[in-house]
C-alpha cells in the first residue's frame, strides 16, 4: 500500500486538480471523498454528480414517501457540499431510481456523465470500488468503466464505501491495486460535519420506519477518523 506523505501526493489529491465524483448515493460523496472533495473545493474546484435520489432508504415510511423523501436527502446533500466548501451549483443530482441503477443503459447514463463532466471541464474522476457490494455501487463503477472507455484521455479513480465497512479480507482485497492512502488531516472537521448533514440516515429525520435504514454503529466515525483510500480504476 502506497501510504503516501502530503508533500508527495500526486495534485489530484492535493485540491490542485479539477475533479468530479460519482456518488451512487447521496452521502457516499463525504464518507468516501469528503477530505478529498474538501481541498478540491478549496483549490482547483470540483463537481458532485449524485446518480440516485436516496429515495429507497426508509420504504415503510407513510410520513415520508419517496417524492418528499428524495427532496429531503437533495437538501442534505447541498448541506453536506456546503460543510465541504462547495456550492449548490458543484452538484448534479440525477435523481435515477435508488436500488434501480442495474436496469439502467450503460451506454446512454455514461453518455450522460460524459457530457456533465466535460461542461466542468475536470478530467479526474472518482467512481465507487467494484469491490464494494452494494449494487448501485457496482453499477455506478460500471458507468465509469464504460465513461473511460469513452475518454481514454481522463484519469479514473475508484474509492471504497461498503467494502471498507463489510469485507474482513478488505485490506488483502485491494493490495492488489496498490491503493493511495490519503491523510484526511485538516479536512477532518469539514469531512465529519459534511457526513452528519446526511442526517436522514443517522435515524434523525424518518421516525415511523422501524426497519429503514440507518447507518452502522461506528461506520460514520471509521470514514472520518481514518485515512482516505483510493486507486486507479482497474
Amino acid at each position: 500500500m502506497n501510504i503516501a506523505s502530503p508533500v508527495t501526493l500526486p495534485k489530484v489529491f492535493t485540491g490542485a486538480e479539477k475533479l468530479a465524483v460519482l456518488a451512487p448515493h447521496p452521502d457516499d460523496e463525504a464518507l468516501g471523498c469528503g477530505a478529498l472533495l474538501a481541498r478540491a473545493f478549496a483549490g482547483a474546484g470540483a463537481h458532485v454528480i449524485c446518480l440516485t435520489d436516496g429515495s429507497a432508504s426508509h420504504p415503510g415510511s407513510t410520513e415520508w414517501p419517496a417524492e418528499r423523501l428524495a427532496e429531503q436527502r437533495r437538501v442534505e446533500m447541498l448541506d453536506a457540499i456546503a460543510q465541504l466548501g462547495g456550492r449548490a451549483e458543484d452538484l448534479t443530482w440525477m435523481g435515477m431510481g435508488d436500488s434501480l441503477l442495474y436496469q439502467a443503459d450503460v451506454d446512454a447514463v455514461a453518455a450522460e456523465l460524459e457530457q456533465i463532466i466535460a461542461w466542468t471541464g475536470a478530467q479526474n474522476v472518482f467512481a465507487p470500488a467494484v469491490e464494494d457490494h452494494h449494487e448501485d455501487h457496482q453499477a455506478t463503477a460500471n458507468f465509469a468503466r464504460e465513461l473511460r472507455n469513452r475518454r481514454p484521455d481522463w484519469t479514473f479513480f475508484s474509492y471504497p464505501v461498503w467494502s471498507r465497512w463489510d469485507d474482513p479480507d478488505f485490506r488483502q482485497t485491494i493490495d492488489r491495486h496498490d491503493p493511495t492512502t490519503v491523510p484526511t488531516g485538516d479536512a477532518r472537521a469539514r469531512k465529519r460535519a459534511a457526513v452528519h448533514a446526511h442526517r436522514s440516515q443517522f435515524g434523525e429525520v424518518v421516525k415511523d420506519d422501524p426497519t429503514g435504514f440507518t447507518l452502522p454503529e461506528g461506520f460514520a466515525e471509521r470514514f472520518v477518523e481514518e485515512d482516505e483510500l483510493f486507486w486507479r480504476m482497474p
